[in-house]
């Protein structure tokens, strides 16, 4: 007799996809398109996914590295992950029109760093180097931040004063490796002090969660997200943490390998907070077609947050615009 082959079923994570700070800025873009008309440019990309740049680029959103790509007297928009106060002033001297799409949970760090800053805390920032956020985030205060890449990172850290020093933490890291970077830093600067409320976005931490919830059970959990998406890499490294044999991440469900499906009988989906839930869709109907029909759900919490859209979408910025290049 032939043994019959394991039942083939999905799990999908709940939470996943838009959180409400990504949800914001693509509305944001959105609507300035609908109300300014075309161009509308964005400072960096507004969230790190590939597909929701190229259609907003569709739309007639146009995507720049610096702020001095954009001509005088034209509408631009800051990313959700944040910029520092210098690129805010090198916009009111290039004469543009802006629109603030930051996540206000980014928002709550920057002012977190301000504040701390005007008490001369040192501020011990864990994040990634070069990530926007960071970048954003460290302007802020640059005399008073530094960066802590990981707990590897600890042993190099120096401050002015062991007594008065506060951690701060990128918002979209994974919970599990902030709170190791975090111990090492206790261990080193007993009297350490910690943010007011949790840095890291309650979005990230759902997502997190579902990823572990499913990851014991699955043979192979796929992410969909970009690669420069930090809380996207994050679930592929949380998944693995949480015990599945595989996790790989994608933009696409065309860029899932079919031998990654040999001897799988447990797949696990979930998404970054910037993935749209199309593409979520795309990779269910690819794992259908290959016999994963059943899709049972891995629920973590329940997310009702939204944030209101950047007040700068209220004012008539045409007219700022024209009035700010005639100046």
């Amino acid at each position: 007799m032939t043994a019959t082959p394991p039942a083939r079923r999905v799990l999908l994570a709940a939470p996943r996809g838009y959180c409400a700070g990504v949800d914001r800025a693509v509305i944001a873009v959105e609507k300035a398109l609908e109300q300014y008309g075309s161009p509308i440019y964005v400072r960096h990309e507004i969230v790190h996914n590939k597909y929701v740049v190229q259609t907003l680029e569709k739309k007639g959103a146009i995507f720049v590295d610096e702020t001095a790509e954009v001509p005088e007297g034209s509408i631009v928009m800051f990313s959700a992950h944040g910029v520092a106060p210098t690129v805010h002033e090198e916009a009111a001297q290039r004469r543009l029109a802006t629109i603030d799409a930051t996540c206000p949970l980014v928002t709550k760090v920057h002012k977190e760093a301000v504040r701390f800053a005007q008490e001369d805390y040192d501020i011990l920032l864990i994040g990634h180097e070069g990530h926007e956020e960071v970048i954003g985030t460290s302007g802020e205060a640059p005399d008073h931040i530094t960066l802590v890449d990981g707990p590897e990172d600890v042993a190099n850290v120096e401050v002015r004063n062991p007594d008065k020093v506060v951690w701060l933490s990128q918002t979209t890291l994974s919970v599990d490796e902030t709170m190791e970077t975090v111990d090492a830093l206790k261990t080193k600067f007993p009297g350490l002090v910690s943010p007011p409320s949790d840095d890291i976005c309650y979005a990230t931490q759902n997502r997190q969660t579902a990823v572990k919830q499913m990851g014991a059970e699955a043979d192979l959990v796929i992410v969909v997200g970009s690669k420069n998406s930090s809380n996207s890499v994050r679930l592929v490294e949380v998944a693995l943490g949480a015990g599945a044999k595989e996790a790989h991440l994608v933009d696409f469900a065309d860029e899932i390998d079919e031998a990654w499906l040999e001897g799988v009988s447990t797949v696990g989906v979930t998404s970054g907070a910037s993935v749209p839930e199309v593409l979520v869709e795309g990779v269910l109907e690819f794992l259908s077609q290959r016999g994963f029909e059943d899709v049972e759900i891995v629920k973590a919490a329940e997310e009702s947050i939204t944030f209101s859209l950047p007040k700068e979408l209220r004012r008539d910025l045409r007219a700022e615009a024209s009035r700010l290049a005639g100046q």
